[in-house]
């Protein structure tokens, strides 16, 4: 634990750098080829997804934070003053920042797999709410969350905003949800988003924005594999490629190689034949009564949920039993 400041606390939990080795050097042996989605996020890949959540395509930022503005108060009612607020994935932790005033937390928990992204996150949000303790904790928190020592007692609600929850396939939920559960403890609480089912033209351009942020979002995986891990990936040579799978309920996205090629990694080789797919993530969409079966599954019960006028977009606010 390095001191930031009085109030803040930077805690590394970071995985070792072998377990992103071996996650490529498995993912590329594999048929078909894949890696998982949370390696997207190096320095690099954090700031171009903060740069795509502005894209006019993604839809969901606007709403989510509209329905944060009109119901903070709520949020606040069902958390609790003097809660400590938990945020696995919390990137910039700007969403958190509306509401923060309204639920006057006894502490702040943001978590993140990105270490330096991170730090100057929880620096940043500092200056903002002086009042604030925060605990920031570099983990993987797809494998186990984990809360910093000194974190105060009282009552754990965990802030998961955004469609993350989609990455997880229906399983993973309620193993992701299981964890949560016991992070928090009976009694605890989730607010969490969850993206919903709709028109197929409005998803596909959300993943295929015009300006090409999210093609170069997934491209920097290659850039990653580069600068980490002696990989010779020519970024040219591949393309993005994403679409929303309606039988399975997700958007499923994609490296094409754009040529026969050979690639060393690590000392390995690995080929790639023209038009191979290489699976980089999925993002889920659920309905209302699908995503509370999820929720019962994991140990949680729905209190309350908010919704936008076009139903594109949910949050939830759910109490372990």
């Amino acid at each position: 634990m390095n001191a930031l400041s009085k109030k803040i606390s930077f805690h590394d939990f970071q995985p070792e750098l072998e377990s992103f080795r071996e996650a490529v050097l498995d993912g590329l042996a594999r048929k078909p080829k894949q890696i998982p989605p949370k390696f997207f996020y190096d320095k690099t890949g954090s700031k171009l997804f903060e740069a795509l959540l502005e894209q006019p395509e993604y839809y969901i930022p606007n709403i989510e934070r509209a329905l944060l503005q009109k119901h903070a108060d709520e949020f606040a009612e069902l958390i609790k003053p003097g809660a400590v607020l938990i945020e696995p994935g919390s990137g910039s932790c700007e969403k958190v920042q509306l509401l923060l005033e309204r639920v006057l937390p006894a502490a702040y928990v943001p978590m993140d797999i990105s270490g330096d992204f991170l730090q100057q996150a929880a620096c940043d949000l500092g200056k903002q709410f002086p009042w604030l303790p925060i605990y920031a904790a570099c983990l993987d928190f797809t494998q186990k969350m984990i809360l910093p020592k000194g974190v105060p007692s009282g009552r754990r609600v965990v802030f998961f905003p955004g469609s993350s929850l989609g990455n997880f396939d229906p399983l993973e939920v309620q193993h992701f949800l299981a964890g949560i559960h016991r992070l928090v403890g009976k009694g605890g609480g989730l607010l969490i988003g969850v993206d919903r089912k709709k028109e197929q033209t409005t998803l596909n351009a959300a993943y295929n924005d015009a300006a090409g942020i999210t093609a170069d979002f997934n491209l920097n995986l290659l850039s990653r594999i580069n600068n980490e891990l002696d990989g010779n990936f020519e970024r040219d040579k591949f393309e993005h490629y994403a679409y929303y799978n309606d039988q399975l309920g997700r958007i499923e996205m994609y490296l094409v190689s754009l040529n026969d090629q050979q690639v060393t990694i690590f000392g390995q080789d690995f080929s790639f034949t023209k038009g191979e797919f290489m699976h980089t993530e999925n993002s889920y969409k659920y309905s209302p009564d699908e995503f509370i079966h999820l929720a019962n599954a994991g140990g949680f019960k729905h209190q309350k949920i908010w919704s936008d006028n076009n139903h594109f977009f949910s949050i939830y606010f759910l109490e372990a039993y």
